[in-house]
C-alpha cells in the first residue's frame, strides 16, 4: 500500500525486509502488552488488548470517547 500511494517500486527483498521488521515490531508489542496485563506468553490476549488499545486511542483522538 505504501508503494502504491507514493508511486514507488520496491524490490522483493525490500518488501520482504519491511514485512519482517513489521512482524518483529508487532510480536514485541503483543508480548509486552501480554506481560503488562499478567498474561505472559498468551499472544492471543496480547493481540486482542493491543488492538483494543489502538482503536480506543484513535476514538479518543477523534473526540468520540
Amino acid at each position: 500500500m505504501a508503494q502504491r500511494s507514493s508511486n514507488m517500486h520496491w524490490s522483493f527483498d525490500e518488501v520482504d525486509l519491511r514485512l519482517k521488521r513489521n512482524m518483529v515490531e508487532i510480536y514485541r508489542n503483543i508480548d509486552e502488552i501480554a506481560k503488562e496485563y499478567g498474561c505472559e506468553g498468551n499472544y492471543v490476549v496480547g493481540a486482542n488488548i493491543a488492538g483494543f488499545l489502538k482503536v480506543a486511542k484513535a476514538m479518543m483522538a477523534q473526540g468520540i470517547v
